[in-house]
């Protein structure tokens, strides 16, 4: 049996995943079931994602207060020796606001620790049964959003400038502007393209459409599609049979040597 060292009063910035709690990582779990005060963006993470967290662990819904009011709290909470977790959705890379969060912790000197989640790219994929990169096919992946109110895009970095790649392409962020997406991406992708449209993956109620790109933004707008909501724009989802040279047998390696 594994023994662990008890956690330190300090806050623990973790990646709740999709809304899947089995995809938590043991550590997450560990540090979520063993925590103080949990504060959660509700209107990202499910409830089921609190379901083994301990009966008495204060728990503090955040998704209507702004970080003048969250930071604070898990200041005076960790002052007061608690350990705090702060539960954010998907993958704490990809546009989780965890920067300005860090960087005012740290001038308050609270420790904090990073604690990764799988992301909805990821969960999306192993539900679709796809590889993102197929051998000849495709070999790039590209995460990206469009411009909303909360953030811009860097022009540099506008989706028709990455369409252009054809790459295995996925689009946060973007059902409130699904017409505009749809447009820029078809500047570069064939309309028979293959879209899985991916709504609140890994939460009970979860669906997938795939449709044509052609097809994205009617198929959005009739399902009535707002939020909690990724593109994944990729010719793998209509991949024939390919095959890498990782396990050919003519294929040799310092583990596989020429015989």
């Amino acid at each position: 049996m594994a023994v662990f060292t008890p956690l330190a009063p300090a806050v623990y910035i973790i990646g709740a995943g999709p809304g899947d709690p089995e995809l938590l990582t043991l550590k997450a779990h560990r540090i979520l079931t063993a925590a103080d005060v949990i504060l959660y963006a509700n209107s990202l993470v499910p409830r089921q994602m609190l379901r083994d967290v301990r009966p008495d662990a204060e728990l503090i819904a955040t998704g209507h207060q702004t970080l003048e009011e969250v930071v604070p709290l898990m200041c005076d909470r960790v002052r007061a020796g608690k350990v705090v977790v702060r539960l954010h959705s998907g993958d704490l890379t990809l546009y989780s606001a965890i920067h300005e969060q860090m960087l005012q912790l740290a001038a308050e000197n609270i420790p904090f620790e990073l604690i990764p989640g799988i992301s909805t790219f990821q969960a999306a994929a192993a539900k679709l049964g796809t590889e993102l990169t197929i051998p000849g096919l495709v070999q790039t992946i590209i995460l990206t959003r469009v411009s909303g109110e909360a953030s811009a895009v860097p022009p540099q970095e506008e989706l028709r400038s990455l369409a252009a790649h054809q790459a295995s392409l996925c689009l946060y962020l973007a059902a409130r502007h699904v017409e505009k997406a749809q447009g820029e991406l078809l500047e570069h992708y064939p309309p028979e393209t293959p879209v899985a449209i991916c709504f609140r993956i890994g939460w009970p109620d979860e669906r997938i459409w795939v449709v044509p790109l052609g097809e994205m933004a009617a198929t959005s707008q009739r399902e009535n599609l707002i939020r909690t909501t990724m593109y994944l724009i990729s010719p793998a989802l209509a991949a024939g049979e390919a095959r890498s040279r990782l396990y050919h047998p003519d294929h040799r390696h310092l583990f596989r040597p020429g015989g």
